[in-house]
């Protein structure tokens, strides 16, 4: 029975994945990927242009994903601090269950060239505006203190990306969910988040 093309289509993302994390995007060649996803070599180029192709398409697929589920939980968030919650919950726990990915994203993507970079930048972005538009509605509501938004996203951004990265390359195993209230204690103090209904600065019990 024939594959359907988007399963197949898939498959060879996830093997590129997995091989691209084992390997290393520049030593890894198109045939391992074609072997782990269990296609011929040339299958691999009626879906993708070259390898470089397939490292921009596996972001923009995931980092695609990715921003739906980020977008999915905050519908039901109904403040400020619970908005960014979901972001460093949905950021961790998205890079917990796929470690693969993680490792290609903080560590490959990161080395590779100037072309691929810029080929990558609107998934980002779109990432970028997500929390940009949540700081912006919590300066709106008086939850945030009025600050340049886009400061405050590279620091919740940048932190973000910095404790998974820092996770990925740790001798001892732990888990990016057990900091999750500890970082939004460190974006609660950043931000000066204020709870509406008290008026007043949050405390580490209330960003918990």
């Amino acid at each position: 029975m024939a594959i359907p093309r988007e399963e197949k289509f898939q498959r060879i993302l996830d093997a590129a994945i997995e091989a691209f994390a084992e390997v290393g995007y520049y030593q890894c060649q198109v045939s391992k990927i074609a072997r782990l996803a269990g296609v011929a070599d040339g299958t691999i180029y009626l879906y993708f242009k070259n390898k470089e192709d397939i490292l921009v398409r596996l972001f923009q697929e995931r980092m695609g994903d990715f921003i739906h589920d980020i977008r999915t939980q905050l519908k039901d968030c109904r403040s400020t601090q619970e908005r960014l919650k979901a972001i460093i919950k949905t950021h961790f726990s998205y890079m917990e269950k796929n470690r693969s990915l993680a490792i290609v994203t903080q560590l490959e993507l990161r080395q590779s060239d100037i072309k691929i970079r810029m080929a990558i930048g609107g998934p980002l972005k779109e990432y970028f505006k997500l929390i940009e538009e949540v700081i912006a509605e919590g300066i709106e509501l008086g939850e945030v203190v009025p600050m340049d938004v886009r400061i405050a996203r590279q620091l919740v951004f940048g932190s973000l990306d910095e404790a998974t990265t820092d996770w990925i390359m740790a001798r001892t195993q732990r888990t990016l969910l057990s900091e999750v209230d500890q970082m939004l204690f460190l974006f609660a103090g950043a931000l000066r988040l204020q709870s509406k209904a008290s008026g007043g600065e949050n405390t580490p019990d209330d960003a918990s």
